[in-house]
């Protein structure tokens, strides 16, 4: 019995037609003659989803009792039982009840596969485990049902259900996925334009991802080695020199031209490990192909055209970007060059681009890579070895004569230890004065310099070129161990330098002691200048050493640019140690201007912030303090005039009237006072725990009677908010949207909760704003449309941005459903509302999606959430009905 097949529909967000999808699949399947049961679909009372469940045969549910509430589950042990051909598991991420077989839903379609019965099932891309972090950055909310991405990627069918954010408003707005009390807040948060294009964004990527992996296996197991131009791939041959900037560039400017392209920067070292390129620009060039969104890979190959080619073959590469030439004319007749033998064996298929640059015939330019030394000890060990070693091993032979054969082996095997201890000098030594031994004593004529046989020269020549060449062997060999056990050295610290380089971790002061460690100096320091006449200044220092007021003074100096260089005091460092010291002077530099930058973006964000709060602060004093003192001021003028006899009740109205502007502008000016202070940042606002339904109503002081109706629920959690300011800001809230509401048509107030956020809508059905305007109604002096002069100049909704925001908060705006505006003010629950969102969330553990949605609105305010169903999971938190994140709104209007 094989394994069962998995297909899943995958979506964007709630509502995109999953369900629909998997039972259109599941209908087409049956009318072909295939056994297709439903094991579980939740069909969320939509009526185009039930019709679809009619005459598809359902397994019976599997009730559960947990925390006195029956909770219905797949009956996984029936569906075995049944054995059908094809089973319909909706919601793959959802949490099963406790007491099930398996606590996750993903896991008992794991078994029906391994069973071998195929299964159709259903997933929201934010469900997937690695996109936690990205769904909660768009969304605002922390998905707690998630499924390994491993499930998905083994599924055998992925198919994308997609629809456009415009549609599934649309939808949603028609009443086709949520009832019509829901509907506001659900397109107010989750479902607003900006956050479902990313997260269709996210689904498109990764079904693009799957599909390239489907054809990279597709090609591999078929043997496919011609180029399949599915997407453009760019792959930049790069050699370590400085055109390789150049050439990342312009590779890039041609991935641009096309739908979906990709940059593949490739550098191709020999075989022997021996490198002639500079680490620092190889550094460099990896940070900036990276930056551009490409992919830097580092080949082994002795044929570099071949090697080139064959990674482009295998990466599916379309296109080969090359540096022309930097040899010098003659060094042509060497060979034809990288880049007219890549382009000779390109084929038709890949097309290869000769780039031109400033290095072009200049020669390579690239430091050599030379031979290591053995060390002095070692080579004195050698000489010792080579010259005192034959005249021993002679007076020894003196006293028996083994033959000739073997004294010249004698000889020959102290010429190999020359050449293992002291190299190739002291090896050739040993063979010249081992000759010249074998000849006077050991061929006749005896203890003379000459030789009578010519069977004996041809055997002394032999020797001496055997020796010769066993040496240059052993000292080949034993040179480029050095060098291998060199390079490995320098490639564990750089390895070690890019790691950090990539994750950031490495901050200035961190770096020179690292680079101290590394090479056993007293000190490190990174200097610099403003100008070629400037002095020098210390921008980071470490070690005991003594400081340094120039390059010059130190042991070792490496130039970063024209006015920077990394300095250190111990010892006299030798060439070989340059090249990785140049690399960690090219980061010491980055990470010089990367604590620059950041110090420069924290100073840009103070004097942001002390212009919004200074904005508003004189927003408030224009916008707020008029209208009281002009009421008092009338109030007055009426008092002293003598024209009109006032009636003592008249008096008297006039008189709470002056009391009322009076305890107002009392208030407003505590409040400015306050955030003249936190713009001086002395002073922070005044967040203290606060229950809305004692603030928000005496925010409409200010609007007639009757025009808005207010809807805060007493079982709201506590926020935490400076009252004041959170009353200036529900003021000019009201105040605009009653301005623009339609007469007998009252604003609507109402609060919900979710998660750590409480929001506070305030909508109308006024004439809305249009797109191309809704970016610019928080700023001052901004009135939307053909307002009168007299309706205020434009700062009532950027002084309540800033006071939203100065406590910690955010106010957005969006369209409301049918017409209108819709301002959305999030604030910060306080520390008690996570008790209160638990009991609250335990209380509706025991409902169906749609009944836990209805039971939160009626408690709350109307939070629409995704279309799982609620469900409590030990030990990972009880399911809220697949949150329906409610993210922050995006920016509107911005009339008085």
């Amino acid at each position: 019995m094989g394994r069962g097949r998995l297909r899943i529909h995958l979506g964007a967000a709630p509502g995109v037609g999953k369900t629909y999808a998997m039972l259109s699949e599941a209908q087409r399947r049956v009318e072909r003659g295939t056994d297709c049961v439903v094991g579980f679909v939740e069909h969320h009372d939509r009526p185009r989803t039930r019709a679809l469940l009619e005459g598809l045969e359902q397994i019976p549910r599997r009730e559960l009792e947990h925390r006195g509430a029956v909770l219905p589950e797949m009956d996984l042990d029936a569906v075995l039982a049944r054995r059908p051909q094809v089973v319909l598991v909706d919601e793959l991420a959802h949490t099963n009840v406790p007491g099930s077989r398996n606590a996750k839903r993903w896991q008992d379609v794991e078994e029906l596969l391994a069973a071998g019965i195929d299964v159709l099932s259903t997933l929201n891309i934010q469900h997937l485990e690695s996109l936690g972090d990205v769904v909660e950055s768009i969304t605002g909310v922390r998905q707690q049902e998630t499924v390994p991405d491993e499930v998905v990627r083994r599924a055998d069918q992925t198919e994308l259900v997609d629809m456009t954010p415009e549609a599934l408003r649309r939808r949603m707005a028609h009443g086709n996925v949520y009832q019509p009390d829901k509907v506001d807040a659900a397109l107010s948060n989750y479902f607003r334009p900006g956050n479902l294009t990313a997260l269709r964004e996210l689904a498109l990527l990764w079904v693009a991802d799957r599909v390239d992996e489907y054809l990279q296996r597709y090609r591999s197991e078929h043997d496919v080695s011609a180029i399949w131009g599915s997407r453009e791939r760019i792959v930049v041959g790069l050699t370590g020199g400085p055109e390789g900037r150049t050439l990342i560039r312009r590779a890039a400017r041609l991935a641009e031209k096309g739908a979906g392209g990709e940059v593949l920067a490739v550098y191709i070292a020999r075989g022997d490990g021996l490198t002639a390129a500079s680490p620092g620009e190889l550094a460099e060039q990896r940070t900036l192909v990276e930056s551009l969104g490409g992919t830097f890979h580092h080949v082994v190959g002795d044929d570099i055209p071949a090697a080139l080619l064959a990674f482009a073959r295998a990466a599916n590469a379309t296109q080969i970007v090359l540096g022309s030439s930097r040899r010098k004319a003659w060094q042509y007749v060497f060979g034809p060059g990288v880049g007219a033998t890549v382009a000779r064996d390109s084929g038709p298929d890949l097309d290869v681009h000769i780039v031109t640059h400033e290095a072009i015939a200049k020669g390579r330019g690239l430091p050599v890579a030379r031979g290591a030394r053995l060390g002095r000890s070692r080579v004195a060990w050698g000489w010792a070895v080579g010259v005192a070693g034959p005249a021993v091993l002679a007076l020894l032979l003196s006293a028996f004569d083994p033959g000739l054969a073997n004294d010249m082996l004698l000889f020959l095997s102290l010429t190999v230890a020359a050449a293992l201890l002291g190299g190739l000098r002291p090896a050739l030594a040993s063979a010249a004065f081992g000759s010249l031994l074998l000849n006077y004593f050991y061929t006749p004529p005896l203890h003379r310099w000459s030789v009578s046989d010519p069977k004996n020269i041809i055997a002394i020549v032999i020797f001496v070129a055997v020796g010769a060449a066993v040496a240059s062997v052993v000292d080949l060999a034993a040179r480029r161990t050095h060098q291998a056990a060199r390079l490995r050295a320098e490639s564990e610290i750089l390895s070690f330098l890019a790691g950090n380089v990539l994750r950031g971790e490495t901050g200035l002061e961190e770096l020179l002691e690292r680079v101290r460690q590394t090479f056993g100096m007293e000190s490190a320091a990174l200097l610099e200048r403003a100008g070629d006449v400037e002095p020098w200044t210390c921008a980071g220092r470490t070690g005991t050493g003594p400081a340094l007021e120039r390059p010059d003074d130190a042991d070792v100096d490496v130039p970063v640019g024209d006015h920077m260089a990394l300095a250190l005091t111990g010892r006299v460092l030798p060439a070989e140690d340059r090249r990785v010291l140049g690399a960690f002077a090219a980061q010491a530099a980055v990470a010089l201007d990367r604590r620059r930058l950041r110090a420069e973006a924290d100073r840009a964000r103070t004097l942001a912030e002390g212009n919004r709060i200074r904005t508003a602060l004189l927003a408030a004093v224009s916008h707020d303090l008029r209208t009281p003192l002009a009421g008092i001021k009338a109030a007055v003028s009426s008092l002293r005039s003598e024209d009109v006899d006032w009636s003592p009740e008249d008096r008297a109205e006039l008189l709470e009237g002056i009391e009322g502007g009076a305890d107002r502008l009392d208030h407003l000016v505590g409040n400015l006072l306050d955030m003249s202070r936190l713009h001086t940042g002395t002073v922070t606002p005044l967040i203290r725990e606060v229950d809305l339904d004692e603030v928000v109503p005496m925010a409409l002081g200010g609007v007639p009677e009757g025009s808005v109706t207010l809807d805060v629920p007493e079982t709201l959690p506590m926020v935490a908010v400076d009252p004041g300011l959170l009353e200036r800001a529900m003021a000019n809230l009201v105040e605009n949207a009653v301005k623009y509401a339609p007469a007998g048509t009252p604003v609507l107030v109402a609060a919900s909760a979710l998660a750590d956020r409480v929001e506070v809508r305030v909508v109308d059905r006024g004439p809305g704003v249009p797109d191309d305007a809704k970016d610019r109604i928080f700023e001052p002096f901004q009135r939307y449309g053909d307002a009168p002069r007299g309706a205020g100049v434009g700062l009532g909704l950027a002084v309540a941005r800033g006071f939203t925001e100065a406590m910690g908060g955010s106010l957005n705006a969006d369209d409301t459903p049918g017409g209108g505006l819709t301002m959305t003010l999030t604030l910060r629950a306080a520390a008690t509302a996570a008790m209160s969102e638990t009991a609250a969330t335990e209380a509706t553990a025991a409902m169906s999606e749609t009944a836990a949605t209805e039971a939160t609105a009626a408690t709350r305010a109307p939070v629409a959430g995704p279309t799982e169903p609620v469900r409590p999971a030990e030990p990972e938190p009880v399911r809220p009905a697949e949150p329906e994140p409610v993210g922050p709104a995006g920016p509107e209007r911005q009339p008085s």
